[in-house]
């Protein structure tokens, strides 16, 4: 970027907080994702007006703005696609309020989730939407890709939990949604906004939910020697109406990378296993882990354990909430997708998935929310073999499509971003899109927010894009 323009942007932010040099850009040209490209420059507000200066300037020089939090998205949301000016929100991190009696809590966009947990859990209460990269990701974040986690399954996801925003427009307005009522009248602006992915407006702040943490947990760990027999379980689960916290299962290629990584006790030759938390009152939890167990040793379970003590279930959560990073140990690269089914189709799903993987001659692994039918296949493969790289993407658009064809969607949590755009076509119509991109213009009518992101931008229906190779 030129001098002036940086120095321009120094006098929002000062000095400090610009960074225009090649070698420093190239840090914020990725997210989780495979996308990749160039901002030419990133900015860090400490307040929401420097937050609106920066949005009327970057109006003037008809630029595109990208919100960025913590960089831990899966999608490409973060990735400034069309270039221009990458507002990072590292420093826009305190936790302005906590409202123990109300059950509230205002943040600002750059909070940590986990941290916030961290300051409520003296008081009895907790913010429950955990994604597996809570000790990074930003409630920011959160709230632009409408994250989950495994919790999801009881509680909802993030929607479930903000009752307001505060949003900087692209012309630099600012308005507020929502409110610490539960029900504000008017148009649910909050909920629009929240999964939006930064392309209607910048959330400077955010007012959420607290949850009373409950009396009792239990975690439970089903060994099963068939994906079948697993997969068949977390139906039968649903069918007898019991609602665990979580429901989350991993297959033997997660597991055997996992357990190098954590030696959280999982058992490398087990074809798959669940991992199931119980939260409430104490005899609804020891009655419901009876009713679970049995059904789990009905179909077929090898064992059943029951985390005997605070630290084995830290552990075994560990383990799962490290899955991903634990790909490292087998593979140079993964490609994650998040694709969600139906439950009653998780075996059928996972035989599909085979198939690809066969097809492909690339492994698979499969870990994912299975009470919800949250799917994330981990295609394994090498970055730096062109040819591997274009089946990985193809193998991933595979998948989706077929996760869209049997009821699905094309995505649970990681949002849509630049990695699916092209195939919104395959789960929504042509008018569909019409009336989303007139709403989308009501808030960003020049389209500077978070460009090339949600929306086709060919005119393939479902055509798959093949991003610049990450190398």
């Amino acid at each position: 970027m030129p001098t002036t323009l940086s120095n321009e942007l120094a006098q929002i932010v000062g000095s400090e907080g610009v960074l225009d040099r090649p070698e420093d850009l190239m840090l914020y040209e990725y997210d989780g994702s495979v996308d990749r490209a160039l901002p030419q420059a990133v900015v860090f507000p400490t307040t929401t007006a420097q937050v609106a200066a920066l949005a009327r300037w970057a109006k003037e020089k008809g630029l595109p703005i990208v919100g960025r939090g913590a960089g831990t998205g899966l999608s490409g949301g973060a990735v400034a696609a069309k270039g221009g000016l990458v507002l990072g929100f590292s420093r826009m991190k305190k936790i302005l309020e906590i409202d123990i009696e109300n059950q509230r809590a205002v943040v600002q966009p750059g909070v940590v989730n986990l941290d916030l947990s961290v300051a409520t859990t003296p008081h009895g209460y907790y913010f429950v939407p955990d994604p597996s990269s809570q000790k990074a990701c930003t409630i920011g974040g959160n709230v632009s890709e409408n994250s989950g986690g495994p919790h999801t399954l009881a509680y909802g996801v993030t929607t479930n939990h903000v009752l307001g925003l505060e949003v900087v427009l692209p012309d630099g307005e600012v308005i507020h949604t929502g409110g610490k009522v539960v029900d504000c009248p008017g148009y649910d602006l909050t909920g629009v906004l929240v999964g939006s992915e930064g392309t209607l407006g910048i959330v400077t702040q955010i007012i959420v939910r607290l949850v009373r943490l409950p009396e009792a947990v239990k975690t439970l760990l089903a060994i099963f020697e068939t994906v079948d027999d697993a997969s068949e379980t977390v139906a039968e689960i649903t069918a007898q109406a019991i609602t665990p916290a979580a429901l989350e299962m991993m297959d033997q290629l997660t597991l055997q990378a996992v357990e190098s990584a954590t030696r959280a006790g999982y058992p490398q030759d087990a074809a798959a296993v669940l991992l199931i938390e119980l939260e409430g009152l104490r005899e609804g939890v020891e009655e419901q882990a009876g009713q679970i167990g049995e059904v789990c040793r009905n179909h077929r379970a090898r064992q059943v354990r029951v985390a005997q003590t605070e630290q084995e279930r830290q552990l075994l959560w560990a383990g799962r909430k490290n899955a991903f990073g634990a790909m490292g140990r087998i593979a140079t690269n993964f490609y994650v997708q998040d694709g969600v089914i139906p439950r009653t189709r998780v075996a059928e799903t996972l035989q599909f998935i085979r198939q690809v993987s066969e097809r492909v001659g690339l492994r698979i692994a499969n870990v994912f929310h299975a009470g919800d039918g949250n799917l994330h296949p981990l295609i394994l493969f090498d970055a730096r073999d062109p040819e591997q790289y274009r089946k990985v993407v193809q193998a991933g658009a595979d998948i989706l499509s077929f996760c869209v064809s049997i009821g699905g969607s094309l995505t649970g949590e990681h949002g849509i971003g630049m990695e699916k755009n092209e195939l919104m076509p395959l789960l929504f119509s042509e008018e569909d899109l019409t009336v989303m991109g007139k709403l989308k213009s009501v808030f960003n009518p020049d389209g500077r927010l978070n460009p090339a992101k949600v929306f086709p931008t060919t005119k393939g229906c479902g055509e798959i894009r093949i991003p610049p190779q990450a190398m």
